[in-house]
Formats: structure tokens, C-alpha cells, sequence
């Protein structure tokens, strides 16, 4: 009997364990608000090609002329990017820090300027490091201050 509660106990102890990491992968549609795309010009700073996704950092001027600076995450993952031929190196070289792009994103729920990039377009119109061949439906929001920024909620 002790061989089974013991066998047991490990068991709910290692998904205890493993149950926030498996969780934690997918969290865009809660983390980020995708039911409001929109795209703005921005500046690569930094671009990191890295499991689970790629991330981004970037910097955007709005129309008065103040500079925000934003953190990303990427919506495809390293795997699938090098089977469409977007290996680390072609990655890399394409979202080179100073590179101007159009980026579709949506502004983390919690606001501030943290966002989930749905796509990237260069200035001659090519998708980078992404597997889709057409944009997606985003509003303009390029000179917005903070671009979309979710609202409060009213209290209940």
C-alpha cells in the first residue's frame, strides 16, 4: 500500500511541477489583446532568435515626436522558421538593429508598451521571418501615442 501512496505522491508532485511551464507557453490571447491588431512603423534595436520565440525590441516615434521603446514577442517559433527557410543567420540579417519595418502587433492586456508581433514587413513590402504569405487585418495606428492601449475595466 505504501508503494502506491508513494507512487502516487510523486506523481501529483511532478505534475505540480510541470503544469506551469506547460501553461505557460500559450498565453497570447490571454497575456496580449489579438482582437485588436494594428501596425506602426518602428525601428529594430535588438532581435533575438530563440526558443519558444523570437523576441523583439524595437522603438517607434509618435506624431509629437516622443520615442517609445517596445519589448516583443515573436509569433513563430525557430523550428518552423528554419523549415520555411528562415534559418538564425537569414533571421538575423533581415531584422539587423537600425532596419526600419511595419509590425502587426497586439498591446500586452496589462498595457505599457510590451506587445505579441503577429508579423513584420520590410519597407519594400516583403514579410520577414514569418511563414505567411499575405498581412492580416490591423488598423493603423503609426504616430499613435502608445498605439492601442487596452482600457480599464469598469468595475462590477
Amino acid at each position: 500500500m505504501t508503494k502506491y501512496l508513494k507512487t502516487f505522491f510523486l506523481c501529483v508532485a511532478g505534475l505540480l511541477v510541470l503544469s506551469p511551464v506547460l501553461s505557460a507557453h500559450h498565453g497570447q490571447g490571454n497575456a496580449y489583446d489579438t482582437g485588436h491588431m494594428w501596425t506602426t512603423w518602428a525601428t529594430v534595436e535588438e532581435f533575438v532568435y530563440a526558443n519558444p520565440h523570437p523576441s523583439m525590441k524595437f522603438s517607434r516615434t509618435d506624431k509629437n515626436g516622443k520615442v517609445e521603446h517596445w519589448t516583443s514577442e515573436m509569433a513563430n517559433n525557430p523550428s518552423r522558421l528554419a523549415r520555411i527557410g528562415w534559418t538564425k543567420s537569414r533571421s538575423i540579417e533581415a531584422l539587423k538593429p537600425g532596419t526600419r519595418v511595419k509590425v502587426y502587433l497586439a498591446t500586452a492586456r496589462a498595457g505599457g508598451y510590451s506587445a505579441y508581433v503577429q508579423l513584420v514587413e520590410s519597407e519594400a513590402g516583403e514579410l520577414l521571418v514569418s511563414e505567411r504569405e499575405d498581412a492580416i487585418p490591423a488598423e493603423d495606428l503609426d504616430g499613435v501615442p502608445g498605439g492601442f492601449q487596452p482600457k480599464p475595466e469598469a468595475p462590477k
